[in-house]
């Protein structure tokens, strides 16, 4: 057909009865008027119907395996996200633990030094606003946080609240090359001025210039006037590096921060300073270290002789022959036993009287010996 003037209002004139029977028909329910036309239009197309449905019946086989086919794959599907869930549920009971370990560990942060603080979770980490090390908290003006306030965690600083929203706010962090903090150096009370250097140590510069050091030393805030951007007392890390002193007026050290920067989860926005500064009781308790045994063995001569008989000879050792005494076992020949009736000067085992008989024996000898001269 041709597009003519006449065909347009031969078409509009068709929706037009065909908008007006449908209407009637709907209205006239069971008692349409064109119920009659229904069925004569039945009776005639209705074996043509049928003849149709025959010859597409394979394929209508086909798209009903076919969506059976996909009613199975969607129950897989099901099951499959089933699964999903419940790996996620069990993942997220062990984040829930870890998230419990990280409040726990901040309230007793926050008990410690006497902060009031109001807890928040990270939901963004980036750049935001010109600043390289930034993060996003579900906490803001609504829950009272302002601009300059102290965040920190279980660990030590986490930053300062730089913006806010009413519902959000951003924190940069304690690492970022903008961000600087008064530090105290515990037990010294050494000051200094730490600066962040992304993911290497913080640099701070100690006012003394012949400051002692040493790798292991801590610090912690200092704190600011009126107690913002930061409030005194929060442990911010230990020396790693000290540089040699060279006649400088200051002097920088290396300080490796307590925070994990890139692993925040759980954070507290101080709200409420200390009433006093807490100084070291916030900083963590040192490890002690570990005893070392000490073993000592002490070697115990043997006794002499058998060391079941002690009385008998030692068979290791050799026997001498050749004895002065005469005692081929090389043990000393025992004195004789004392004669109660001895007396003085006589002779052992001999009559008494030959104590006499010798001295008069020997005078005799000695006056022959004085008539011969």
């Amino acid at each position: 057909m041709r597009d003519t003037r006449e065909s347009r209002l031969l078409l509009v004139l068709l929706v037009a009865v065909a908008f007006a029977l449908i209407t009637v028909d709907i209205r006239g329910g069971e008692n349409s008027p064109v119920d009659g036309a229904r069925q004569a239009a039945a009776t005639v197309f209705g074996p043509v119907e049928n003849g149709m449905a025959a010859a597409v019946d394979p394929v209508g086989n086909a798209i009903g395996a076919v969506r059976d086919s996909g009613e199975r794959h969607n129950k897989i599907a099901d099951l499959q996200r089933e699964n999903e869930a419940l790996k996620q549920k069990l993942g997220s009971d062990a984040r829930n633990r870890s998230r419990l370990n990280q409040l726990d560990a901040m309230l007793k942060t926050a008990g410690e030094g006497q902060y009031g603080i109001k807890a928040a979770q990270v939901i963004g980490i980036g750049a935001a606003q010109g600043f390289s090390w930034t993060v996003t908290i579900d906490a803001g003006s609504r829950d009272g946080i302002k601009r300059d306030m102290t965040v920190l965690n279980g660990e030590g600083l986490v930053g300062r609240v730089t913006t806010v929203g009413p519902s959000t706010a951003t924190v940069l962090l304690a690492n970022d090359p903008d961000f600087t903090v008064g530090t105290r150096m515990e037990s010294s009370d050494e000051l200094g001025f730490a600066t962040g250097q992304g993911d290497r140590p913080l640099s701070v510069q100690l006012l003394n210039g012949k400051a002692k050091v040493k790798a292991g030393d801590r610090l912690v805030t200092f704190g600011s006037q009126s107690d913002r951007p930061f409030v005194p007392g929060v442990p911010v890390g230990e020396v790693v590096k000290v540089d040699p002193s060279g006649g400088d007026l200051t002097r920088t050290v290396y300080v490796r921060p307590y925070v994990g920067f890139t692993k925040l989860d759980i954070v507290g926005v101080v709200v409420q300073a200390p009433r006093t500064d807490p100084r070291d009781q916030v900083l963590p308790a040192k490890p002690r270290p570990t005893p070392t045994p000490t073993v000592t063995v002490t070697v115990t001569p043997p006794p002499p002789g058998n060391a079941v008989n002690p009385n008998q000879a030692d068979p290791n050792v050799p026997i001498p022959t050749n004895d002065p005494n005469g005692n081929p076992n090389g043990n000393p020949v025992p004195d004789p036993p004392a004669d109660p009736n001895r007396k003085p000067g006589a002779l052992p085992g001999g009559d008494p009287d030959n104590a006499n008989n010798a001295n008069n024996a020997n005078t005799a000898n000695n006056a022959a010996a004085d008539g011969d001269q």
